[in-house]
Formats: C-alpha cells, sequence, structure tokens
C-alpha cells in the first residue's frame, strides 16, 4: 500500500496541472486551415508578450505593467520596475524581448513611450536584469540604451517594436511620429530601423558613417509607422508597417535602403489627397507585399514550429482593423504574399509563437483576451 502510495504521488508532482482554457472556438481561414482558438484569459490593452525560458510569458500593458503569467496555472504577478511611461494615444509601454542568452544573465529588453521636460515624447528602449525571489519579480537596474531624437509632440506612431538579428545586434523599429518628413532626415532618428549593439552602443558597420553621427546608428530609412520586426530561418530581416489611408507595407528590409515614406506609398493621405505611387520612384525600395484597403498590421513572427509544419517560413501577421490574422509565404527570391486570412473578430495587437510550436495572440484595447491556436485535424 504504501509502495503504492509513493508511486501515485511521483505522479501527481511529475504531470504537468495546465489550466483549462477559459473558452474555445473554432475559426476557418480563407485557404481552408482549421485552427482551434483556445481563450486563457484577459489583459488590459495587452501590447506585446515574450515566453521565458521555462514557458511562462511576460506581458505588457499599455498603461505601464508588466505581468508575469504562468498560462499552466492560471497565476499573475506583477513585474516592479518599470519606468513611468507616457500613457496617451498610442504611446505607453510597448515590446518586451529576451536577451539571445537569457538563461545565463536573466536580460530583459522592453520599449516605452516617456515625457521630456518641455512636454513632448518620444520612444525609448530599456534593458534591465529579470530577479525572481519571494517577494515577487523585480526588473533590476534598468539601463536605458537608446532613445527617439528629437521627442516631439503628439502621441502617434511610436513603433519601438524589437528584435536580435543572428549577429547579436538589436534591432529597434522607430516610427515617424505622425510627422512625416523625419522619415527622410540624417538628423533624426524617427522613421528608421534602427541597429545596435547589446549595450546600446553603434557597430562601426552599419551603413551610414559619413551622414552624421546619429544617423550611424541607422540600418533603413523612409518608414512610416513599424509595429512588427522579425528574422527568417535564412537570416533575413523583414518588416511590416501601416500606411496612410491603406497601402500597408510588407517589406524585406535590406541594409541602407530607403524605404520611401513620406514621399511615396501604395496609400493615400487621410484626407483623400493623393501620394505618389511606389512605381513613381525606382530609387525607393517597393513593398514586397502591400494592402489596400487596410489590414492595420501589428504584431510579426516567422513561424519555424512543428504543430504547424506546412507553414514553416511563413509570416503570421495580427491585424488590428481587419480583425485578422493574415499569413504570408516568402520566396527564397525575396518575395512575399499573402495565402491566407482568419477572421478573428476582434483587433489582434500581438503574435508569439509557443514552446510547443502552438500561436499565441493578444487582443487589443481592454479585455484583451491571450488565444492560443493550435490546429484542428480534419481526417
Amino acid at each position: 500500500m504504501k509502495k503504492r502510495q509513493r508511486i501515485l504521488y511521483f505522479l501527481v508532482i511529475m504531470v504537468p496541472l495546465f489550466s483549462q482554457p477559459l473558452s474555445e472556438e473554432r475559426v476557418r481561414g480563407s485557404d481552408g486551415s482549421l485552427l482551434l482558438a483556445e481563450n486563457y484569459g484577459e489583459f488590459e490593452e495587452p501590447w506585446a508578450m515574450v515566453f521565458l525560458p521555462g514557458g511562462e510569458l511576460l506581458v505588457t500593458e499599455k498603461a505601464g505593467r508588466m505581468i508575469l503569467f504562468d498560462q499552466m496555472t492560471g497565476s499573475r504577478q506583477d513585474v516592479a520596475g518599470i519606468p513611468a511611461v507616457a500613457y496617451a494615444g498610442q504611446g505607453g509601454l510597448g515590446d518586451v524581448i529576451l536577451h539571445p542568452r537569457f538563461e545565463s544573465n536573466n536580460l530583459v529588453y522592453f520599449s516605452y513611450a516617456e515625457e521630456g521636460r518641455l512636454g513632448n515624447r518620444g520612444a525609448a528602449v530599456a534593458r534591465a536584469r529579470l530577479v525572481r525571489n519571494e517577494a515577487g519579480a523585480v526588473l533590476e537596474n534598468p539601463e536605458v540604451i537608446w532613445r527617439q531624437n528629437p521627442k516631439v509632440s503628439g502621441n502617434g506612431h511610436y513603433s519601438h517594436r524589437m528584435a536580435f538579428g543572428p549577429d547579436g545586434s538589436l534591432y529597434i523599429t522607430s516610427g515617424e511620429r505622425q510627422k512625416g518628413s523625419p522619415a527622410q532626415s540624417w538628423t533624426q532618428n524617427l522613421g528608421k530601423i534602427i541597429r545596435l549593439n547589446e549595450d546600446g552602443t553603434v557597430p562601426a558597420d552599419n551603413p551610414f558613417q559619413d551622414k552624421g553621427e546619429l544617423a550611424k546608428t541607422f540600418w533603413t530609412l523612409g518608414h512610416r509607422n513599424l509595429l512588427g520586426i522579425a528574422f527568417d530561418d535564412r537570416g533575413r530581416l523583414w518588416a511590416h508597417e501601416m500606411g496612410p489611408r491603406h497601402g500597408d507595407e510588407f517589406n524585406l528590409i535590406i541594409k541602407g535602403d530607403n524605404y520611401g515614406w513620406p514621399l511615396v506609398s501604395w496609400g493615400n493621405e487621410y484626407s483623400g489627397a493623393d501620394i505618389p505611387d511606389h512605381d513613381t520612384r525606382p530609387d525607393f525600395h517597393t513593398p514586397e507585399e502591400y494592402w489596400v484597403p487596410t489590414i492595420a498590421p501589428s504584431g510579426l513572427i516567422i513561424y519555424d514550429g512543428g504543430l504547424f509544419p506546412g507553414w514553416k517560413g511563413n509570416a503570421l501577421i495580427g491585424g488590428l482593423a481587419s480583425q485578422s490574422l493574415v499569413r504570408v509565404a516568402m520566396g527564397e527570391d525575396g518575395s512575399a504574399g499573402e495565402v491566407e486570412r482568419f477572421d478573428m473578430k476582434r483587433r489582434i495587437r500581438e503574435v508569439e509563437q509557443g514552446p510547443d510550436g502552438a500561436i499565441w495572440v493578444l487582443e487589443d484595447r481592454a479585455n484583451g483576451r491571450l488565444r492560443r491556436l493550435s490546429p484542428v485535424r480534419t481526417d
């Protein structure tokens, strides 16, 4: 009897206790793929998430809260140490990613909007060590390693998405803050993709070494509002950005290229005024895929998991205005095109791949659900 009790106890402590989803439904894509969408909880204006090595999630909420969430048990824990954020409009706490060697250094990188002395605002990127103890979780000794320059008025187009490249460099999207012309300026880092070393110093092999000190941080220019950035398995960098009135773009990011904003776009001004199309300026990089009408892209992964073997190498993009998840295939030649769309019925802010290959999405705004997407077998 005692032996049997010991065996049962061993089984209990060894089997993970997965929480049951709060609800679930099936979602069919335009190409026939069938997904099981499971709801694991709600957050207030969630913006980004990242999986920790143990399977837990760090989730950011725009008002300035970071949450350590265990989807196996449903437990939540606030993470202390977040600086004051400028929460208004599109501004607030933004992206969160892990250092490539997180398991040895516990470094977390996060972005947020901050206010300057004169009331103007801009994005900042900080890094800190995630420390967990009996008292909770804290980002210890946060250090700002990059800022938008200059800070400007308004509360839009911060972008501030991040990704580490295969070379260990940190790439940051810097929106043009709804100002347009700074995207073509060499003396402002708005409307650019930035490339830095992991500590915020500037790599010597960045493309613009003769345009001034600030321009040495630029990787590409001529961008609008980039809310997704990711590397594929070939080491190529992809990013999407919102167009003005339609004309959202999905771009292969090439070192030193100019992507044309605000001089060209496949969209128009919000007033309806025309903007010259991309094909009028072949000197600018034209998008590999674009959307008219808008999908309002936010969140991006390049899938490499095992649950959807036919999707390996595809991009998965969240849609805000389109309330969708969009699947895009990319070719070896750098081409790209939408191949499937899922009607999610709500605005999708963030997309991540889970450790088991499932796709996780965060819905936008208040009561935004965290949903796990897995395939439904139809055979």
